[in-house]
């Protein structure tokens, strides 16, 4: 087996968990480009033809049956499950409704464009007989699609009104519900009533249980050796895919917290699946052969549904606890914390087991009243009671001596506020069961529950997603050279901005399932997202999500290829052209100006929004402009100046008050300049247009070189300016034309004054030429015996230090001009 330490190992590791998170993140984007790709075809099946009659027949009788069940309600009261199917009834009846209107509306505007084409008769041209046929034809239907379009209107508003009425009185049932009172378990006359009704609730239950019992005994027992052959082959083949998801997550994963939280996920898949096989099993088994009552196949897909639940219950807690592999724990738990509560997952999967088989039961079976009430005030005090349990196991873990190692530490304050509440939650479910109040005990203990779970399902399914993105990123950055490095930025920007958006979806997902239990369930929500796609009236604009969906994917697919376009532009077609450098950035920059207005256009054409539909944009853009975004238009316009006229481009050598260097871009706002010691001055775009810019190398890119020189009175000039000229002319970067030149620029007290000017092919090479003439220059003076002028001096007394010498440029030239005019 090779080390897990050598390289080729190690890169082979990365390689394939590069290639799993590529494969997973392939299969998200196609999950999402699929769903994209059916909208359309779900919208075009519901924009299907439908018969305008049949339809508001149908919804009139719906909302009819309603109105008539809420009128009657004081005499036919109706329970929570009962008035649930009722407002569903009327959200069908209004979605029909507004359908019906919405297939309505465009006819009726085909049919009065046709009546206003024909125009209204006069006396002196009257219609013919066929234009009156139609004229008569196009008004009757007219009138008809109105008065249809009156009633699909009226009906929408009397099922909206029925639904908000229903929607009351559920929340008021709810409240009463909660507020109300029965005898208390410590009571004695409670468990009187429940003995003295339990030989009828048993009788109930004797049909069912004789059903369940002539059912097993009727079946063979190749039968029941199968189910029992069955369970070994599910349990047998759990322990091998557990074993085979702890391989593959150890050897095929990146090391890090990818595989764990994978992990994790995956034992909660295999918990929720094995007892749910194992449950189907028996559920095959027992229905094999003669058919059964419906209450006995009720019972038994409720108990296939109730073994997935539990085990998913157990899976959850334990992937969380992580008893077994504690490095691989995701939360920050202590071993010896996680020790005393790994009896919690499964006591809490059993209780709400239990819970639920007994409410489904004694729902089945038609349960007398006290019965329901002890069954559900039981179970609510075991849930409760095993919260309280597993919360004390954390309080005392803190209170342990300052010198205990499993003394638990300081927790951070929202945990502090979370558990309190929890605490709190507790201790007034319990309260609430035992004084009779067992609707409000029972709802409290079993929403701590539900919390919990979608609490802990929507932490490892963010964290599975936050640790895949960058675990993918990590793998990108770790294998990527310098050449790819940058172009993968946008694609490292795209997972990031997905793993965001699914956490985000996640989130949202949870926060529906916690409000389920308050009126705000996913069958409502679905319902809003259904009136949603039907869009939202802004002024005269309809704004439709699927139309908003489509305006972003034709803004980012448009900005995709406009870049893609710029950098074809910039790095293939241009340089094959006889644009400098400096006018090629500028087409492709003005080119994608271009190119990104027009995509914004139709971004907003796709969403609904015509470009005529835009001045109310325009006017407050411009009081915008008028206040704040004065300097960045200005800024703006600029660019769009000097990417036009150029008076500077890129590569130019320019001077801007203090500031002088080499543009090395010109953005939409500022101008980057790249100074003598490569630090970067931003200069606003504006700054090139109002003030003075000196550009070394605009028109004329020649930089020219000159030296002065001051030589003794007697010293031979013709001598001099030949030895200049000719330093001039043998150094190889010196131009021919215009041809170099030795003045003699004066004659002084000093000596003479030799002037030597030549020029270069670029100002930036000057400096370097000068410096080697100079040395040219002095050396061959050195050679011939010529002498310098010395520098003159001047005499400064500081008050402290004494008499020194300082050489100075001020009197007279000095020994050499250093300074070059370019």
């Amino acid at each position: 087996m090779p080390s897990l330490h050598c390289p080729a190992c190690l890169t082979t590791d990365a390689s394939s968990g590069l290639r799993l998170h590529r494969t997973l993140l392939a299969l998200v984007l196609f999950l999402m480009l699929l769903a994209c790709a059916l909208a359309p075809v779900f919208a075009a099946s519901n924009d299907a033809p439908i018969d305008i009659e049949q339809a508001l027949s149908t919804a009139r009788s719906q909302i009819d049956a309603v109105q008539k069940k809420l009128s009657n309600l004081p005499n036919a009261p109706l329970d929570d499950s009962q008035l649930a199917k009722l407002r569903t009834k009327a959200l069908d009846a209004q979605s029909q409704a507004d359908t019906t209107a919405t297939a309505i509306e465009p006819q009726l505007t085909s049919v009065r464009a046709r009546l206003a084409e024909l125009g209204q008769p006069t006396e002196d041209m009257p219609d013919t007989s066929d234009i009156a046929v139609q004229r008569k034809q196009l008004g009757k239907s007219s009138g008809t699609l109105e008065a249809q379009a009156k009633l699909a209107r009226l009906i929408s508003v009397e099922a909206g009104q029925a639904s908000e009425q229903i929607l009351k009185l559920r929340r008021a049932q709810f409240q009463a519900q909660l507020g109300q009172r029965t005898s208390s378990i410590l009571a004695s006359d409670f468990w009187q009533e429940l003995i003295d009704e339990s030989a009828r609730d048993l009788a109930r239950l004797e049909p069912l249980r004789h059903e369940l019992v002539s059912a097993m005994q009727a079946r063979p027992a190749r039968v029941w050796y199968s189910a029992l052959l069955g369970i070994v082959v599910v349990l047998a083949l759990r322990l091998v895919a557990g074993h085979w998801l702890y391989r593959i997550s150890t050897t095929r994963v990146a090391p890090g917290r990818l595989r764990r939280s994978l992990y994790a996920v995956l034992r909660v898949i295999l918990a929720t699946a094995t007892p749910g096989l194992i449950a189907g099993v028996l559920h095959v088994s027992i229905s094999w052969g003669d058919p059964l009552s419906d209450s006995m196949l009720t019972l038994l897909d409720q108990f296939v549904g109730l073994a997935c639940f539990g085990g998913f219950v157990a899976g959850l807690g334990n992937a969380l606890l992580a008893t077994d592999r504690p490095s691989w724990r995701l939360p920050a738990i202590s071993d010896y914390l996680t020790l005393k509560l790994r009896w919690f997952p499964l006591t809490l999967a059993l209780v709400i087991s239990a819970d639920w088989a007994t409410q489904r039961l004694a729902t089945l079976v038609n349960a007398s009243l006290v019965a329901t009430v002890a069954l559900d005030c039981i179970m609510a005090l075991a849930l409760s009671i095993t919260l309280g349990l597993a919360l004390q196991c954390t309080h005392r873990l803190k209170r342990l001596p300052a010198g205990d190692p499993h003394k638990m530490g300081p927790s951070p304050l929202w945990l502090s506020i979370l558990l309190s509440a929890t605490w709190i939650s507790v201790l007034v479910s319990i309260a609430s069961l035992l004084v009779g109040y067992v609707a409000l005990g029972s709802f409290i203990a079993k929403q701590l529950v539900w919390i919990a779970l979608v609490g802990g399902v929507t932490y490892l399914l963010t964290g599975l997603i936050d640790d895949a993105c960058s675990s993918l990123l990590a793998s990108a950055r770790r294998l990527a050279t310098d050449d790819i490095r940058s172009a993968s930025l946008a694609r490292n920007q795209a997972i990031v901005l997905l793993s965001g958006v699914a956490r985000l979806m996640i989130v949202l997902f949870a926060l529906m399932l916690l409000l389920s239990s308050f009126g705000g369930g996913p069958t409502e929500w679905l319902r809003q997202l259904d009136q949603l796609h039907k869009g939202i009236s802004i002024g005269e604009v309809q704004i439709r999500p699927t139309a908003v969906v489509l305006g972003i994917l034709v803004l980012l697919l448009g900005f995709g290829a406009v870049k893609l376009l710029q950098r074809w532009l910039a790095s293939q077609y241009l340089p094959t052209t006889s644009l400098d450098p400096g006018m090629r950035l500028s087409a492709a920059t003005l080119f994608g100006y271009a190119g990104y207005v027009l995509v914004a256009s139709l971004s907003l054409s796709a969403v609904g929004i015509g470009l005529e539909r835009v001045a109310w944009i325009a006017s407050a853009l411009s009081v915008g402009i008028g206040f704040g975004l004065q300097a960045v238009v200005q800024n703006f316009v600029s660019g769009l100046i000097l990417l036009a006229e150029r008076p500077v481009k890129v590569g130019d050598w320019v001077t801007l008050g203090t500031v002088e260097g080499d543009i090395r871009r010109i953005n939409v706002r500022a101008t980057e300049i790249q100074m003598g010691d490569h630090s970067t001055v931003i200069v606003p775009n504006s700054e090139f247009i109002t003030k003075i810019v000196r550009n070394v190398t605009h028109a004329n890119p020649l930089g020219r070189v000159q030296i002065k020189l001051a030589l003794p009175v007697d010293t031979d000039a013709v001598q001099v300016r030949d030895l200049m000229l000719a330093a001039f002319i043998e150094n190889t970067d010196m131009l021919e034309e215009p041809a170099p030149s030795v003045m003699l620029d004066g004659v002084d007290s000093t000596g003479l004054i030799f002037n030597a000017t030549g020029y270069v092919s670029s100002p930036r090479v000057a400096y370097r030429v000068r410096s080697a003439l100079l040395f040219a220059i002095l050396q061959q003076l050195r050679d011939t015996g010529l002498p310098l002028v010395n520098p003159p001096t001047m005499v400064l007394q500081p008050p402290e230090t004494g008499t020194h010498k300082i050489p100075t440029q001020a009197i007279g030239p000095a020994l050499p001009n250093w300074n070059a005019d370019e």
